[in-house]
Parts: C-alpha cells; sequence; structure tokens
C-alpha cells in the first residue's frame, strides 16, 4: 500500500524550474569573432602585403619598359643609383624637408592649442575652421598656393595694391627658400590634426595639479612649462611621429607646388622616384622606393623610440 504524505499547513510544494535546453547546433562547432577580420586582411594583403614583397624583389631585376625580359641584376641598380649624385642630392632634400615640416607643424599646432584651449563658441568656431585644411586635397592646397604665389598671382596683385607699386617677386623661384615655404605650406595643411591631439593632450591634465603648483607659488608661465607641458609627452610623440613619416613620405603638395624646382632645389624623394618611373626606369624606380624604406625605417624609428623613452623619464 502507498502512503500519502500530507504537506504541512501554511507551506506550497515549490517546483524547480526547468533546466534551459541547449542551442541547436551547439556541438556543431564555434564561430569565433577573428574570422570577421578575414576579408580585411585578405585585401590588405594583396594591396599593401603583395606588392611590397615584390617592391623588394624587382628591386634586383632590370625592369623597364626597354625590355621585353625581366632579367635578375643582384645589385646593380644599387651600384648605378649611388654612383649617381642625384640620389643623394633628394636623400639630403627629403631629410630636410621632413625636418622642416615636423618643426613647424608641431609650433603651429602647440600655438593654436594653447590659445584655443578654453570651451567658448569663438575658439571652437576657430578650432573648425583650422580643421578644414586637413580634410582638403593636398593636391589641391598645392595648386591654390601655387597659383597665389607666382609672379602674376594675388599675393603680389594685393601687395601692389597696398604699396602703389608694381610687386613682382618670385616667391616660388628661390633655390634656398623655396624648401621652406613648401614645408610651411605642408605644415599650414596639418597643423590643424596636431592642434587637436594637442587639445587632447592639455584637456586630459589634471587641474589639481595647476592648482597645487599655483599653491606652491608658481606663476602660471612656471606652471604650464614646469607642469602642465612635460604632461604633453604623449601627444608631442605621437605629433612628431606623424609629422615625420607623413613628410618622409610627401609627393603631392611639392609636386603641385612646385614639380621639384627650380633647379631640383625641392626635389624630394617620391619626386625623383616619380619622374624615374615615368622614363620607363621601373627597376630603378623601384629600388629608390626601397631606400625611401630604408631611410624611413633608420631615421624615423629610432627618434620615436627616442621620445617614448622620454616619456617614461617624465
Amino acid at each position: 500500500m502507498t502512503k500519502e504524505q500530507t504537506v504541512p499547513s501554511g507551506q506550497e510544494t515549490r517546483r524547480r524550474a526547468p533546466a534551459p535546453r541547449p542551442p541547436a547546433g551547439a556541438g556543431r562547432g564555434r564561430t569565433h569573432p577573428m574570422w570577421f577580420l578575414v576579408p580585411a586582411f585578405a585585401i590588405l594583403f594583396v594591396f599593401f602585403f603583395l606588392p611590397t614583397l615584390f617592391n623588394f624583389i624587382y628591386a634586383f631585376t632590370d625592369w623597364s619598359s626597354f625590355k621585353s625580359e625581366i632579367r635578375p641584376v643582384g645589385l646593380e641598380n644599387f651600384r648605378t643609383l649611388l654612383s649617381d649624385g642625384t640620389l643623394f642630392g633628394s636623400l639630403r632634400i627629403t631629410v630636410i624637408y621632413a625636418a622642416l615640416v615636423a618643426l613647424f607643424q608641431n609650433l603651429f599646432g602647440f600655438g593654436l592649442a594653447v590659445l584655443l584651449e578654453r570651451d567658448t563658441w569663438l575658439n571652437r568656431a576657430a578650432r573648425l575652421v583650422f580643421v578644414i585644411p586637413v580634410l582638403m586635397s593636398a593636391l589641391a592646397v598645392g595648386y591654390v598656393f601655387q597659383a597665389l604665389l607666382k609672379p602674376d598671382g594675388s599675393l603680389n596683385a594685393l601687395l601692389s595694391a597696398l604699396t602703389g607699386e608694381q610687386v613682382e617677386i618670385a616667391w616660388l623661384g628661390s633655390t634656398t627658400w623655396t624648401l621652406v615655404l613648401a614645408a610651411v605650406i605642408h605644415a599650414w595643411k596639418w597643423m590643424g590634426l596636431s592642434m587637436l591631439i594637442y587639445l587632447a593632450g592639455l584637456k586630459s591634465v589634471p587641474e589639481d595639479v595647476s592648482e597645487a603648483a599655483r599653491i606652491d607659488g608658481a606663476t602660471p608661465w612656471q606652471a604650464f612649462w614646469a607642469v602642465r607641458f612635460p604632461l604633453l609627452a604623449p601627444a608631442v610623440t605621437f605629433n612628431v611621429a606623424t609629422a615625420l613619416l607623413g613628410s618622409m613620405n610627401g609627393f603631392d603638395i611639392v609636386q603641385a607646388l612646385t614639380g621639384g624646382g627650380p633647379a631640383r632645389s625641392t626635389e624630394i624623394l617620391n619626386i625623383f622616384i616619380y619622374r624615374t618611373f615615368g622614363q620607363g626606369l621601373f627597376a630603378q624606380a623601384t629600388t629608390m622606393s626601397l631606400v625611401l624604406f630604408l631611410m624611413v625605417a633608420l631615421l624615423a624609428f629610432p627618434v620615436i623610440r627616442i621620445l617614448r623613452k622620454r616619456e617614461e623619464i617624465l
């Protein structure tokens, strides 16, 4: 006989919730989010890594438009380029141009960041104005300044109207100062980006640090340069690195502005590569691009490493 169990008064039986069922196809294998990166990596491989690999290969061949076959020649292209002083001249101009751009771009960007730090409506409007050149085409910037600075351009017309005399200054005709002027124009285009980075750095400095410096008797000038400026080391590293790498690979602004002239005084290495490739000497142009890659690696990355160590010290 079965015995009936009586439930005490005031107590209720509780039923357990049914266990959740496993999703359908759970045992077939799980999808991994890294698979979504495969199309991006495929595009990067086809349009970046593969051309870079062929760049290293063709630098050791005699590839040109004057020959139907491509044959390996070893280091002959490097010996030919090293025996010609034009390559060293373009390398020297590229290094000077990159140093000038990095200097001017950071000076302009840092100055604008300090002037426009306060969040007023006027400062916000000014920030927008200085960011507009960053969004413009570099070729367009070069052509606009080329039209402004030619002897019969708008700048000389404005000076003639102000002075009452005919002014025909060849602003782009000096073999000494044209490179400096091109670097200033390059820095003008990208100073808005540097300004934003420095503004972000200034906004991230804790206010109590500056307040403590003022309590200790530091003047606003001393508090800025001794307390706030050292804390901008990461922003300085980023801006200097991007300016150096961008200017060493520069082409469009100088090409539109001067085309490498006058007398090849602004012929940076990419313009030299462009002219050599246009002459049908594909292997030599590829060798020059390999030399540019090595120059960037030997000059830019040590500078970045030094700046990173400076961040650790500060």
